[in-house]
């Protein structure tokens, strides 16, 4: 589906159904170098279990035009600019890893607009080391096999989602060099700027004082890139309920089936 966002061209994967915004709506939000790939799975069964979906692609990122945005309350913003644009007047806000930040400041700038808030593989502060922010901008196809080596905890997953045979280091690291061969000629280094409004964001305590809806994280137990203890405060500040699944940090493709029971039961909460 495509929709115009402050004036540029902004995709979001509608889970194979055409859109209905009279349904009640989940956005997916994606995580740093991703796109809306990443939630196909989630996306699809929603979308053909009686909800609107919009899995977004963050602008800049594959399908949505624009240079990526520089911090992650310009993409809340934009966030908040694209349910406009889709007649969305309330929506479940769930986001990945950079997109679970967006998410949260999202909730808390219009908490009226948020039925629940997920976020998944999540922590805070989200501080990315120093080294690997000057790989991502020196060598990043050195740091993209950093990340996918810490983003999935085994190295031989089980016969799962998308398909049996499918390699998840393989798949992951080809969707990240999709996205870096997308970045704009001469325009701000889309890597090192998704994790770099990550490690700088400091919104959080301000944006959980605001949200008014249920909140739920679901976690990789193996994650090595957001470690579980580093949720415990936004578990705290937020009241949220926390779901645990066996995976690292790539959780939605490496315990698939997992995620989505934790959402249904999120969603039935």
């Amino acid at each position: 589906m495509k929709l115009v966002v402050d004036g540029r061209q902004a995709y979001a994967y509608t889970g194979g159904k055409p859109f209905d915004p009279t349904l009640p709506c989940i956005v997916f939000v994606h995580g740093a170098l991703n796109d809306h790939s990443v939630f196909t799975l989630l996306a699809r069964w929603f979308a053909h279990h009686g909800h609107a979906v919009l899995a977004v692609d963050l602008p800049g990122h594959r399908r949505s035009a624009g240079p990526p945005l520089q911090s992650v309350e310009e993409m809340a913003s934009w966030l908040l600019a694209l349910l406009d644009a889709a007649s969305v007047q309330r929506a479940v806000l769930a986001g990945h890893s950079m997109g679970s930040l967006i998410a949260l400041e999202a909730a808390g700038r219009a908490p009226e607009r948020a039925t629940q808030l997920w976020m998944l593989g999540t922590a805070y502060p989200m501080k990315v080391s120093p080294a690997l922010l000057q790989a991502s901008l020196e060598t990043p196809l050195a740091a993209i096999d950093m990340v996918v080596a810490w983003s999935i905890s085994t190295l031989a997953s089980k016969p799962s989602y998308p398909s049996p045979g499918v390699w998840l280091h393989g798949a992951y690291r080809r969707l990240m060099q999709q996205v870096l061969q997308g970045e704009a000629a001469g325009g701000s280094p889309i890597f090192h700027t998704d994790f770099s409004a990550c490690s700088a964001y400091a919104g959080a305590e301000a944006a959980a004082t605001r949200v008014a809806c249920p909140v739920h994280l679901v976690l990789g137990t193996a994650d090595q890139m957001t470690q579980p203890r580093a949720a415990a405060g936004l578990a705290q500040m937020l009241k949220a309920t926390v779901h645990r699944v066996p995976a690292g940090h790539s959780l939605m493709a490496e315990a698939p089936d997992a995620v989505l029971a934790a959402l249904r039961q999120a969603l039935a909460a």
